[in-house]
Protein backbone atom coordinates (compact mmCIF):
# COMPACT_ATOMS: atom_id res chain seq x y z
CA UNK A 1 0.00 0.00 0.00
CA UNK A 2 2.76 2.58 1.00
CA UNK A 3 4.48 1.41 -2.42
CA UNK A 4 1.29 2.30 -4.51
CA UNK A 5 0.86 5.36 -2.59
CA UNK A 6 4.36 7.14 -3.46
CA UNK A 7 4.31 5.79 -7.02
CA UNK A 8 0.35 7.51 -7.37
CA UNK A 9 2.42 10.44 -5.97
CA UNK A 10 5.28 10.47 -8.22
CA UNK A 11 7.05 10.38 -4.82
CA UNK A 12 10.89 9.50 -5.11
CA UNK A 13 10.52 7.91 -1.62
CA UNK A 14 8.48 5.50 -3.10
CA UNK A 15 10.46 2.57 -1.10
CA UNK A 16 11.99 4.95 1.79
CA UNK A 17 8.59 5.04 3.09
CA UNK A 18 7.70 1.65 3.82
CA UNK A 19 11.47 1.61 4.62
CA UNK A 20 11.22 3.76 7.46
CA UNK A 21 8.03 2.42 9.13
CA UNK A 22 10.11 -1.08 8.75
CA UNK A 23 13.26 0.94 10.59
CA UNK A 24 10.64 2.66 13.22
CA UNK A 25 8.73 -1.51 13.78
CA UNK A 26 12.31 -2.59 14.63
CA UNK A 27 13.39 -0.24 17.26
CA UNK A 28 9.91 -0.89 19.14
CA UNK A 29 10.84 -4.39 18.75
CA UNK A 30 14.20 -3.73 20.31
CA UNK A 31 13.00 -1.45 23.01
CA UNK A 32 10.21 -3.82 24.12
CA UNK A 33 12.43 -6.68 23.69
CA UNK A 34 14.71 -5.44 26.01
CA UNK A 35 12.73 -5.38 28.52
CA UNK A 36 11.28 -9.12 27.95
CA UNK A 37 12.01 -9.85 31.95
CA UNK A 38 9.74 -7.75 32.90
CA UNK A 39 6.79 -7.88 30.84
CA UNK A 40 3.83 -9.77 30.91
CA UNK A 41 1.97 -12.21 28.49
CA UNK A 42 0.36 -9.93 26.99
CA UNK A 43 3.33 -7.50 26.32
CA UNK A 44 5.39 -10.63 25.19
CA UNK A 45 2.70 -11.63 22.35
CA UNK A 46 2.81 -7.79 20.78
CA UNK A 47 6.67 -8.05 20.53
CA UNK A 48 6.62 -11.30 18.64
CA UNK A 49 3.41 -9.95 16.81
CA UNK A 50 5.48 -7.00 16.11
CA UNK A 51 8.41 -9.11 14.83
CA UNK A 52 6.53 -10.84 12.50
CA UNK A 53 4.81 -7.79 10.72
CA UNK A 54 8.34 -6.42 10.39
CA UNK A 55 9.35 -9.26 8.88
CA UNK A 56 6.27 -9.63 6.40
CA UNK A 57 6.65 -6.21 5.25
CA UNK A 58 10.42 -6.34 4.70
CA UNK A 59 9.59 -9.07 2.64
CA UNK A 60 6.89 -7.20 0.84
CA UNK A 61 8.86 -4.22 0.67
CA UNK A 62 11.50 -6.56 -1.55
CA UNK A 63 9.04 -8.63 -3.16
CA UNK A 64 7.98 -4.76 -4.82
CA UNK A 65 11.65 -4.14 -5.66
CA UNK A 66 13.00 -7.54 -7.20
CA UNK A 67 9.32 -7.63 -9.04
CA UNK A 68 8.27 -10.61 -6.72
CA UNK A 69 12.03 -12.61 -7.57
CA UNK A 70 13.43 -11.97 -3.98
CA UNK A 71 11.78 -13.02 -0.65
CA UNK A 72 13.87 -12.07 2.49
CA UNK A 73 11.93 -14.16 5.28
CA UNK A 74 12.46 -17.57 4.15
CA UNK A 75 15.66 -18.77 2.16
CA UNK A 76 14.19 -22.22 0.97
CA UNK A 77 13.36 -21.06 -2.29
CA UNK A 78 16.46 -19.29 -3.06
CA UNK A 79 18.37 -23.01 -2.11
CA UNK A 80 15.84 -24.53 -4.15
CA UNK A 81 16.14 -22.09 -6.98
CA UNK A 82 19.59 -22.76 -6.92
CA UNK A 83 19.58 -26.01 -6.43
CA UNK A 84 17.10 -26.26 -9.63
CA UNK A 85 19.49 -24.32 -11.77
CA UNK A 86 22.58 -26.64 -10.83
CA UNK A 87 20.61 -29.91 -11.20
CA UNK A 88 19.61 -28.68 -14.93
CA UNK A 89 23.18 -27.53 -15.91
CA UNK A 90 24.51 -30.83 -14.47
CA UNK A 91 21.78 -32.73 -16.52
CA UNK A 92 22.46 -30.76 -19.49
CA UNK A 93 26.18 -30.95 -19.57
CA UNK A 94 26.31 -34.56 -18.88
CA UNK A 95 23.76 -35.43 -21.47
CA UNK A 96 25.54 -32.81 -24.00
CA UNK A 97 22.08 -31.25 -24.47
CA UNK A 98 22.42 -27.77 -26.01
CA UNK A 99 19.37 -26.65 -25.26
CA UNK A 100 20.40 -25.76 -21.94
CA UNK A 101 20.62 -21.75 -21.93
CA UNK A 102 22.94 -20.91 -18.91
CA UNK A 103 21.71 -17.89 -16.33
CA UNK A 104 25.31 -17.03 -14.79
CA UNK A 105 23.48 -13.84 -13.28
CA UNK A 106 20.93 -15.54 -11.90
CA UNK A 107 22.80 -18.40 -10.07
CA UNK A 108 25.77 -15.45 -8.89
CA UNK A 109 22.61 -13.29 -7.19
CA UNK A 110 20.96 -16.61 -5.81
CA UNK A 111 24.45 -17.80 -4.38
CA UNK A 112 24.98 -13.80 -2.82
CA UNK A 113 21.73 -13.78 -1.48
CA UNK A 114 22.46 -17.41 0.29
CA UNK A 115 25.68 -16.65 1.46
CA UNK A 116 24.17 -13.17 2.73
CA UNK A 117 21.12 -14.91 4.67
CA UNK A 118 23.98 -17.69 6.28
CA UNK A 119 26.39 -14.47 7.18
CA UNK A 120 23.27 -12.21 8.64
CA UNK A 121 22.21 -15.07 10.78
CA UNK A 122 25.39 -15.70 12.12
CA UNK A 123 25.93 -11.95 12.91
CA UNK A 124 22.36 -11.74 14.14
CA UNK A 125 23.16 -14.61 16.57
CA UNK A 126 25.89 -12.89 17.63
CA UNK A 127 24.68 -9.78 18.31
CA UNK A 128 21.68 -10.87 20.25
CA UNK A 129 24.27 -13.12 22.43
CA UNK A 130 25.94 -10.01 22.87
CA UNK A 131 23.35 -7.38 23.25
CA UNK A 132 20.36 -9.18 23.65
CA UNK A 133 17.52 -7.14 21.43
CA UNK A 134 19.33 -4.03 21.68
CA UNK A 135 21.32 -5.43 18.64
CA UNK A 136 18.44 -4.11 17.13
CA UNK A 137 18.89 -0.78 17.33
CA UNK A 138 22.03 -0.18 15.23
CA UNK A 139 20.39 -2.09 12.37
CA UNK A 140 16.95 0.01 12.38
CA UNK A 141 19.25 3.36 12.29
CA UNK A 142 21.33 2.45 9.93
CA UNK A 143 18.02 1.95 7.43
CA UNK A 144 16.59 5.30 8.67
CA UNK A 145 20.30 6.63 7.47
CA UNK A 146 20.32 4.83 4.18
CA UNK A 147 15.94 5.60 3.97
CA UNK A 148 15.72 8.96 4.97
CA UNK A 149 17.01 11.82 2.52
CA UNK A 150 14.23 10.52 -0.29
CA UNK A 151 11.86 11.04 2.16
CA UNK A 152 13.11 14.45 3.03
CA UNK A 153 13.49 15.41 -0.27
CA UNK A 154 9.62 14.61 -1.10
CA UNK A 155 9.07 16.93 1.90
CA UNK A 156 11.17 19.50 0.59
CA UNK A 157 9.27 19.55 -2.68
CA UNK A 158 5.88 19.63 -0.92
CA UNK A 159 4.89 16.40 -2.38
CA UNK A 160 4.78 14.56 1.22
CA UNK A 161 2.84 16.17 3.84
Amino acid sequence: MLVNYARSRQLQSEYAIPLLVEASLLMAFGILGAQHGTMQGGVVSITILLLCFVMGLQNAVITKISGAVIRTTHVTGIATDLGIDLGRWLFCNLARNKDFVPRPKRGVMLGTLLVSFFVGGLAGAIGFQTLGYAATIPLAAALVAAAITPVIDDVKRRKLP
